[in-house]
């Protein structure tokens, strides 16, 4: 076969696409072995080959260098690890990259490695098997269907897992209200601010850390929530339930809120939070926004992927939207302007709705 017809071949594809959970299923094989961690050390991020790492990381006697190097490999190959082959043939070695380092803890002992853990946890991956039956009976999730119950009561009833979930979201929440903080000055003249779903109240306290103008802040999120919430100089924590009435302020925040909720319910909470706010008063929303059309870049593909683990786990008509479709949810509870202009990073950006 000539080499033409060789790359017109769909079979490097079709491999590539039967064995993707290699990719997910190494990168929590490294989070559990602290690979991230031993190689970052504190900021020195020193190449170390296999060997070293899991000496290193006190693996035990058991460890085997050469499949954690068939690891580190992989995952090189999509930019979690930097390579360093020796010019005498000596050891490969590895470093982290950006995308690595993110998985080591920082100052606060942080990371985007309890998420991964998360994700990949058993419980969720019975539920993947089932994705098609999101399709033939979108009335209850894959995840329920094998369980009996919704992730965050189970969550509840199983305390390690309640534990890396709080650590998983704030692992993932901390850099990004930085980075969101860093580069939006919507909250300029607030003086009331709501935030919905705030659960211990971190996000608000970071918030009016950054804007004396907020003199009061409403943390506001379901009773058995935010009476565990500690107490917060400012701040006020208030139980309720969105889908009935939100409490009223100048701005109302919500993140990461609205992409488990199905159109009839965001309808109703862009409803209640008009009923909160005055006339000129906002809605500052973080959420992924879906593109257009579909295209293969790592921003779609990451976008299209979790879109899926929402429909899988958490909710079937919950889902990643469009600019025009939030446009539309806001103008039918009477948002007439809208703006999506302002991206924190290549995943989240920021809405406003004012009235």
């Amino acid at each position: 076969m000539e080499r033409s017809q060789m790359d017109n071949s769909p079979t490097s594809d079709i491999m590539e696409l039967v064995n993707l959970i290699s990719v997910p299923m190494s990168l929590t094989a490294v989070v559990k072995l602290k690979v991230p961690d031993t190689i970052w050390q504190n900021g020195s991020n020193k190449p170390l080959s296999a060997a070293e790492i899991l000496s290193a990381a006190a693996a035990g006697p058991g460890g085997d260098a050469e499949n954690l190097q068939r690891i580190l490999r992989l995952l090189t190959s999509y930019g979690v690890f930097n390579q360093h082959i020796g010019e005498d043939g000596s050891e490969t070695r590895y470093s982290l990259t950006e995308v690595g380092k993110a998985l080591a803890a920082d100052e606060n002992g942080l990371s985007y490695a309890p998420y991964i853990l998360q994700h990949h946890q058993d419980a969720m991956m019975l539920a993947w098997p089932l994705v098609h039956e999101a399709v033939l009976d979108p009335s209850s999730e894959p995840f329920v269907k094998v369980h009996g119950e919704r992730p965050y009561s189970y969550y509840c009833k199983n305390p390690e897992m309640n534990l890396l979930m709080q650590k998983a979201m704030s692992g993932a929440s901390l850099p990004f209200m930085k980075a969101f903080l860093d580069g939006y000055d919507g909250f300029l003249g607030v003086e009331t601010l709501v935030d919905v779903g705030g659960s211990s109240g971190d996000c608000l306290k970071m918030i009016m850390s950054r804007y004396q103008s907020i003199k009061k802040g409403v943390n506001f999120d379901l009773p058995e929530v935010v009476e565990k919430a500690p107490k917060i100089h400012g701040i006020k924590h208030v139980g309720g339930d969105m889908l009935k009435s939100i409490p009223p302020g100048d701005a109302i925040f919500i993140k990461w809120l609205l992409l488990s909720s199905t159109d009839e319910e965001c309808s109703q909470v862009f409803k209640n939070c008009s009923d909160a706010l005055p006339s000129g008063g906002k809605v500052i929303v973080c959420e992924p926004l879906m593109p257009d059309s579909t295209d293969n870049s790592p921003t779609c593909r990451a976008l299209l992927q979790e879109d899926i683990f929402l429909m899988t786990m958490y909710r079937t008509k919950g889902k990643h939207r469009t600019a025009m479709e939030f446009r539309e949810l806001g103008l039918a509870a009477g948002f007439p302007n809208f703006k999506a202009n302002f991206h924190i990073d290549d995943f989240f950006t920021v809405l406003e709705f004012q009235k």
